[in-house]
């Protein structure tokens, strides 16, 4: 079995992250997973802080903590995949990305300035897939679900209520696809959530394709093993 944990931050990137992306691969090593997703937060207030015109230089700011989890996964037999958890300006929701790679963020600057529907068909045909995070958090509201490929029904995040049963049971009243992740900001977080996949994944396409072709195994809720 392959454990992958496919909602984690890096304090180099995310505000809210208190661990350094070298440290976040370490502990995930030792916590017995095989691989990792880098979704740090990605949203307009991140770039406006960042004094460089450049669109190439400012998304390597956003990189960064991705870059170091890699080659420092490298080194320690852990595979990193980006990933992005994507906020538009026009309401609070977070969406995990999946499939999504350097090129196309390079190719496709300041994403957050569209809104679902406009990047749902941007997207199109290009093997991303969208999964909306810890969807019934206070303030935060599921969109047309069409727009989804599924969302996430379990959340492990230690400060946050993300109100899991809730997301559970929608999903299953509504046939969507689920995924689970810890939302890794602090050491409390390390592997309470994450997926069990039937094989190997070592990049953003492998990993959407399993997911998209129901080669989830089992979810890891609260660090224990669905049924």
């Amino acid at each position: 079995m392959y454990k992958y944990d496919i909602h984690t931050h890096t304090s180099e990137v995310s505000p809210c992250g208190r661990v350094n992306a070298s440290e976040v691969v370490k502990l995930y090593k030792q916590a017995g997973y095989k691989g990792i997703v880098i979704t740090d937060h990605y949203y307009k207030g991140f770039f406006d802080k960042i004094d460089l015109p450049n669109w190439k230089d400012r998304l390597a700011q956003y990189l960064k903590g991705y870059r170091i989890a890699y080659n420092e996964g490298i080194q320690l037999g852990l595979t990193v995949i980006l990933g992005i958890e994507l906020r538009f300006i026009d309401g609070p929701s977070d969406y995990l990305i999946y499939g999504i790679d350097e090129k196309f963020l390079l190719e496709n600057p300041e994403l957050y300035n569209l809104d679902l529907k406009k990047f749902r068909k941007m997207i199109e045909g290009k093997g991303m897939l969208i999964y909306q995070a810890h969807p019934f958090r206070d303030g935060f509201t599921v969109p047309g679900l069409e727009l989804l490929d599924g969302i996430e029904i379990y959340n492990g995040n230690q400060k946050q209520n993300s109100k899991n049963d809730i997301a559970h049971s929608f999903a299953i009243n509504n046939k969507l696809k689920m995924v689970s992740g810890s939302d890794f900001h602090i050491v409390q977080d390390l592997a309470k959530g994450g997926v069990i996949l039937k094989e190997e994944v070592s990049t953003p396409k492998e990993l959407a394709d399993a997911l998209r072709d129901n080669k989830i195994i089992q979810l890891i809720i609260n660090g224990n093993y669905s049924s």
